[in-house]
Order: structure tokens, then sequence, then C-alpha cells
């Protein structure tokens, strides 16, 4: 006899979901939209240039581009390890991508609770209201489309 259990239904179905990359059609637009300037911020950073002016071209506002970020900066200073960020071309997300989507995504909707649950285990309470005030600050500046 196994000495390994039988993983349950639920457990298959976790781990299914957990080796199928989401997609970034998942996120809403402001979520999504961040997802693609954290990537083009990973890229310049690579290349040790500076990412504004580019975002702020894709973005459409130079207020947009700098909250973005701010907001990139203040998830890696709060991330427990480096950020996983897919290709620029690529429609799949990384965990980490799906789970700051999901962040900026309840910000979007001023879901507090929702934000706080995409971030529980992952970032200590005491990090939390610095990445909330980032992200009110970059979806206020997409709506005002500033």
């Amino acid at each position: 006899m196994s000495q390994h259990p039988i993983p349950s239904t639920v457990a298959k179905q976790i781990i299914v979901g957990l080796a199928t990359p989401p997609r970034i059609e998942a996120l809403g637009p402001i979520g999504g939209r961040f997802i693609h300037a954290l990537r083009l911020i990973a890229l310049h950073e690579r290349l040790s240039r500076d990412p504004v002016p580019e975002l702020a071209v894709r973005l459409g506002s130079v207020a947009v581009a700098a909250k973005a970020l701010i907001l990139a900066h203040a998830v890696s200073a709060s991330w427990p390890e480096n950020i996983h960020v897919s290709r620029f071309c690529c429609q799949l997300l990384s965990h980490d991508e799906m789970t700051i989507g999901t962040m900026v995504d309840a910000a979007a909707h001023s879901d507090r609770t929702g934000f706080e649950a995409a971030l529980a285990g992952l970032i200590r309470a005491e990090r939390m209201h610095r990445l909330w005030d980032s992200a009110l600050a970059l979806v206020a500046a997409e709506v005002r489309g500033v």
C-alpha cells in the first residue's frame, strides 16, 4: 500500500489551476495595463534606461506613467522575493503578475478587503497601506486620464 494519500478532487483542481497559467484577459483594464507597464519597467531596468518616456507614450499620460512607476517600486520593495514577470508580448501571466493585477483591480473597485485578500500571507500587514495608497493613486490617474 502506498504511503502517499490519494489527492481529493479539490486538491486536483487546485493543482491543475496552478499548472495552468492565467491569461491577461482575466484581469480588468487597469490591472492589465499595469501588468504591461510592470513588464516594460522590468525591461527598461535590465537595459539601465528610464522607462517613463516610453511608459508615458504607451499609457497616454506622464502622470499615469509616474504613478505606475511609483506603484512598481512599492510592489518591488514589499514583495518577499524577486517579482517574476513574463515577456512583454506574452498573454500568459506569472503567478506574481496575477496577484499584482488582482491587487490593482481590487483597488480600482475600492475593495480594500479584496486587496488584502489578494496579498494575504504574502505581504506583511504593515506594508499593505503603502501598496494600497500607491494603487489608489494609479487608479485615480487612470480614471482622470491625466
